[in-house]
């Protein structure tokens, strides 16, 4: 599977827009970003590890998750659902614990594109062109990338 992430960070303005298509049916790719268990085994960077605190995916629910690189070190996330439709869209906000007060607003939209094909396009929009950078400069792209292609690891392994 060879699906490239496709991210733009358009230059002075705080978004960052993305797009990654999938050889797996839209449930598939819905699923994996709303099962914790699932969720564990692709978010982030592979040299990361993954620690649930609290994972309820409803639109109103809230979320908390450490990433542990090899070195012990806990990079902690969490965040509210503002929005979430099955299969179709999710709408979410990220605070790091490494940038308290600094919250993301996230949609990420599912579209089916038929034959057991989907294609997922996210929008963030950052509190600051400066966050925005700072995200981005974090190496971003290559953990989104790195995400993915273990999304599709996760769901060939399934089958």
């Amino acid at each position: 599977m060879s699906n490239e992430l496709h991210l733009h960070a358009p230059e002075n303005l705080p978004f960052v827009e993305y797009t990654r298509d999938f050889d797996h049916a839209v449930n598939d790719v819905f699923r994996a970003h709303v099962e914790a268990q699932l969720l564990a085994q692709w978010l982030g960077p592979r040299e990361l590890s993954m620690e649930v605190d609290h994972f309820d995916v409803r639109t109103g629910g809230s979320y908390g998750y450490r990433h542990v690189d090899p070195e012990g070190n806990s990079y902690g996330f969490s965040g509210s659902y503002h929005s979430v439709r099955e299969n179709e869209l999710i709408i979410q906000t990220t605070e790091f614990d490494g940038f308290p007060d600094d919250v993301t607003l996230e949609a990420q939209r599912f579209e089916d594109l038929g034959e057991e094909r989907c294609r997922l396009s996210g929008q963030m929009v950052f509190q600051s062109v400066e966050g925005r950078d700072g995200m981005v400069a974090s190496g971003m792209e290559q953990g989104l990338a790195e995400g993915y292609e273990k999304i599709d690891e996760l769901i060939a392994s399934e089958r």
